[in-house]
């Protein structure tokens, strides 16, 4: 049902001046443009509440509790890759129905929303502990210094198939959190690599 337009405090004070003017509902809505039953509802509205003005819509009430909703919001931050079919199970088990799209709307008033994960490099503990001593070494570094400098890298181009997708629930800082990334490791068949660099002179 299409939502009605409201009329203003102007034309439902005419209203009621007209209707204790002992005119009809046909007659005044003929006089001020708008249906007889238009008139009705707001004459009954006075007659009921005293006022002519619209009350307060309740609105939809929530399916998800807040204990519901802190329970897969924390489910979620454990395990960015729960699916909504998994959070709908534990709120059956939980003795809570709703549909898949109640768990979206929920989690999106948290502020998250379904994403494909990155895909990043396989980094063992030692490997991002050298990346940062690295970085920490190099932090006063003179602008000379990495001129002298040439980064490279590869990547795997696969020729049959596709790496898989997985989606994941996270907020939009959260993007390289290591619980929202997918591991990858330059290994298998059915690929080639590309080897690139770049250095102050350009790229290579």
């Amino acid at each position: 049902m299409a939502k009605t337009r409201e009329l203003c405090k102007d034309i439902r004070d005419k209203i009621v001046d007209l209707h204790k003017a002992w005119m009809g509902y046909r007659t005044i809505g003929k006089q001020i443009g708008e249906k007889a039953t238009t008139v009705g509802a707001i004459i009954r509205k006075l007659k009921k509440f005293k006022m002519t003005i619209n009350l307060p819509r309740s609105g939809v009430q929530c399916k998800i509790s807040p204990r519901g909703a802190s329970m897969i919001m924390r489910k979620v931050r454990d395990q960015p890759r729960t699916t909504r079919q998994d959070l709908v199970n534990d709120l059956k088990r939980a003795g809570t129905t709703v549909s898949k799209k109640t768990i979206s709307n929920t989690l999106r008033r948290h502020g998250l929303k379904s994403c494909s994960a990155h895909k990043v490099p396989l980094l063992k503990t030692a490997h991002v502990q050298a990346c940062l001593k690295f970085a920490t070494d190099h932090l006063e570094d003179p602008e000379e210094e990495w001129e002298k400098v040439m980064w490279s890298d590869e990547t795997k181009i696969e020729l049959f198939g596709l790496n898989s997708t997985r989606r994941v629930w996270r907020k939009k800082k959260d993007e390289y959190n290591p619980k929202n990334t997918i591991p990858t490791v330059k290994h298998g068949g059915g690929n080639f690599i590309l080897w690139r660099c770049f250095s102050v002179k350009g790229t290579g």
